[in-house]
């Protein structure tokens, strides 16, 4: 079954705290990823029947070698400053580790309360979860970074929010949780050696090309960490993407999309569309959030203080003129995305004008982000009469016209980038709802569907339409 190691439990106490997850009373499972565990953990789960994976992944019963932890970190929230959150309803499992040497941990959450709760109870209602699972799993396959869905189960008992639901415990697989809310936990201490500890583990882990003898390695793990998450961000604006609540907590320094809270795909665009209900303030907007990235970042640089130099004021010179360099892969990511959108193969700075003016004419007709992109893939002429449409038009085909590739070349490019399916708004919320009454039928077909999402698939074509104005979602929620 997990060929468990444990890297993270050798590290100091101070890391984490030994956990163990609550009793349920009756566990079922709803959704396992077998192609995922069988093909890329390379685990064999065959033989067991769905009530050992339910037990398994409601963490009733624990796999050989298993040994819970909750992981602590700290986090600015909406850029007001907690020293101790924490894992409050997850636990590591432990670390799978493939023939490949490929490293995941594989982590419970909504398996009941940590000594990192806040007097929450540890747990999670059936709807995030599907919509974790759901959204994660699409994002996979969108191919951006992100962690991964391995199993959802009932837990058989009802957790409270505004109202009784159906609990449930989601099993999630990322290349780790160390987060630069992790990086805070310790400077914040002033734990210089503890910090030191983590800086080095998380660069064995994710950044092993970075030289150990560089006198240099903070900063050059301040730059992988930049181009990684710049990467990631710029991915989530190509497809509408708004993460909902980009906390220093949130931002994985590997670069994967972690903590699907109220996130949501946006229908029709807008620069300043916010789904967060907690977010009044628009902190997380969509346009938002490459400046936020960069913020989190300098959050980031500020706990490597101490480790790059031992002269204060020398560290921070050292770390601002990396930070200075490590800004420019934002722009760079972004642009990069968003000119292969329009058919554009190599990028140059001047195309930052074509893009925006047809992201402004998007949000001036309120027209749907993802429909517009794919509708403009198969377009070999003029999709529109509108002046603003017509004038970014021409100046589109004349970059076109530019390049030495193809039309049919530019049209497959876009294809390649420019989903049919996203996860909508309105049926991952159709798909919650209904298993709320058992039925797992839209479930099961969103997850379908979402694997294939550049591609038309007729029997699934009522998935592509965007949402009537009354079912627009306006807002999404935290699950906690």
């Amino acid at each position: 079954m997990f060929n468990f190691d444990h890297t993270y439990l050798k590290l100091p106490d101070a890391f984490y705290a030994h956990v163990v997850a609550d009793e349920f009373p009756q566990p079922k499972l709803l959704a396992f990823n077998s192609e995922f565990a069988e093909q890329e953990l390379e685990l064999k789960f065959r033989g067991l029947h769905d009530q050992d994976l339910a037990d398994i992944f409601s963490g009733q019963k624990l796999p050989e070698h298993a040994k819970p932890i909750a992981l602590a970190y700290a986090g600015h929230q909406f850029g007001h400053f907690v020293p101790q959150l924490g894992d409050g309803r997850a636990l590591l499992l432990g670390e799978t580790l493939t023939s490949k040497g490929k490293r995941y941990d594989v982590q419970l959450k909504g398996a009941g309360p940590t000594p990192f709760s806040r007097n929450g109870d540890g747990k999670s209602s059936l709807g995030p979860v599907i919509r974790e699972y759901i959204v994660s799993e699409a994002m996979h396959y969108l191919n951006v970074p992100t962690t991964r869905a391995l199993a959802a189960v009932l837990t058989g008992e009802e957790v409270f929010r505004e109202q009784a639901l159906p609990g449930a415990v989601f099993t999630r697989v990322a290349s780790s949780h160390i987060r630069v809310g992790t990086f805070e936990y310790f400077a914040v201490r002033r734990d210089v050696e503890n910090l030191k500890v983590l800086a080095d583990y998380a660069m064995a882990r994710h950044y092993a090309e970075i030289d150990k003898e560089d006198p240099n390695k903070y900063l050059s793990f301040l730059e992988r960490v930049a181009k990684a998450q710049a990467h990631m961000v710029a991915l989530w604006l190509s497809y509408g993407f708004i993460h909902g609540v980009m906390n220093t907590d949130n931002m994985s320094i590997s670069g994967e999309t972690i903590d699907y809270g109220p996130c949501a795909f946006m229908d029709n665009f807008s620069f300043d569309k916010v789904f967060s209900s907690i977010d009044r303030g628009g902190r997380y907007r969509y346009q938002n959030q490459i400046p936020i990235a960069k913020w989190n970042l300098t959050r980031l640089a500020s706990c490597l203080i101490p480790l790059v130099h031992e002269n204060e004021k020398k560290a921070i010179v050292l770390l601002e003129e990396t930070l200075e360099k490590c800004f420019h892969f934002y722009e760079a990511s972004y642009r990069v995305v968003m000119a292969k959108k329009l058919g554009i193969f190599e990028a140059t700075p001047g195309d930052d004008d074509l893009i925006k003016s047809w992201l402004q004419y998007l949000e001036k007709q309120d027209l749907d982000f993802t429909l517009s992109f794919r509708n403009l893939s198969e377009a070999s002429c003029g999709l529109s009469s509108n002046p603003s449409f017509q004038e970014f038009y021409s100046n589109w085909q004349s970059r076109l016209a530019a390049q030495s590739q193809t039309i049919e070349a530019v049209k497959e490019l876009m294809r390649s980038v420019n989903p049919v399916f996203i996860p909508r708004n309105h049926q991952v919320e159709a798909a919650i709802q209904a298993a709320l009454k058992g039925d797992l039928t839209l479930f099961n077909e969103l997850n379908l569907v979402l694997k294939k999402p550049f591609h038309d698939q007729a029997q699934f074509k009522r998935y592509q339409f965007a949402p009537e104005p009354e079912e627009r979602i306006g807002a999404t929620f935290c699950g906690t």
